[in-house]
């Protein structure tokens, strides 16, 4: 019986699907709903990508977890170089692109699809590297997206972390906004006037998708640039309460968590 179990890892024989030598996948059941409960069902588990279930659904998604001292956390956004290219349209944003080891953006309909549950709230992580070796985060309870016919709208709750708030950030609150990318348009400009500069649509000039009001002060799926301070650029991977723009950042994280098993001070 040893032998038979090994290959998927002990415990996680029951939580993690094990591939065939034809790439087909073989399921176990019961499912994990997500990467908090992986963690919980199973307190050895590495970082890696695992098969889940999201509650009440019979779609089987692959994901990223991150396992650390807190828990599980879905990884949905990575950047950390140009491997990847985050300039994509609608269809690329919904059903998600890259390489869930490395640089990806996991999709809306698959985040959507693991937060439709009413029963659970969640939490938002965005983890953030500069090119000078610091590091921030800011951290949101009650994270939620909207359904399709709302563009995807981003509701975050209470903020924590040393980032600073840069998805609420004055006049440019991207709170309550629906996705924006190339050919999808929801950033409320028409235009957005910045000091001589007339922006009819963010996404032109911050070179990737977001949940962009008046473009704003968080966007971290822009054009990547290898160094920091980009006069006259207006893409790149931006928070700008921590990091003025036009700095780029080194590299960017987004993860998510039930947040049933989240300790707050």
């Amino acid at each position: 019986m040893k032998s038979l179990i090994w290959p998927c890892g002990l415990l996680l024989t029951l939580l993690v699907s094990c591939t065939e030598q034809n790439g087909s996948l073989k399921v176990s059941k019961p499912q994990a709903v997500d990467c908090t409960q992986l963690n919980l069902m199973s307190s050895k588990a590495s970082s890696n990508i695992y098969t889940i279930q999201p509650a009440g659904s019979r779609t089987l998604l692959k994901v990223y977890c991150e396992m650390r001292p807190d828990g599980g956390w879905t990884v949905i956004q990575r950047r950390t170089g140009q491997a990847v290219s985050f300039r994509r349209n609608w269809a690329n944003y919904e059903n998600g692109f890259g390489h869930l080891i490395g640089d990806h953006w996991l999709g809306l309909k698959k985040i959507f699809l693991m937060m439709e549950s009413k029963s659970k709230k969640w939490t938002l992580r965005v983890d953030l590297w500069d090119h000078e070796g610091n590091t921030a985060y800011a951290q949101y309870r009650n994270f939620r997206l909207g359904d399709p016919t709302t563009a995807y709208k981003l509701n975050v709750g209470f903020y924590s972390g040393n980032a600073g708030d840069a998805i609420r950030d004055g006049s440019q609150d991207q709170n309550g906004y629906g996705f924006s990318t190339v050919d999808r348009d929801n950033d409320g400009c028409s235009p957005c006037i910045f000091g001589d500069i007339a922006e009819e649509q963010c996404t032109f000039s911050e070179g990737g998708g977001w949940w962009y009001s008046k473009c704003g002060s968080a966007s971290l799926n822009g054009d990547y640039h290898s160094n920091g301070n980009h006069i006259g650029w207006a893409s790149g991977l931006h928070w700008h309460t921590w990091k003025k723009i036009p700095y780029s950042l080194k590299a960017t994280r987004m993860m998510i968590k039930s947040e049933s098993t989240l300790a707050w001070w």
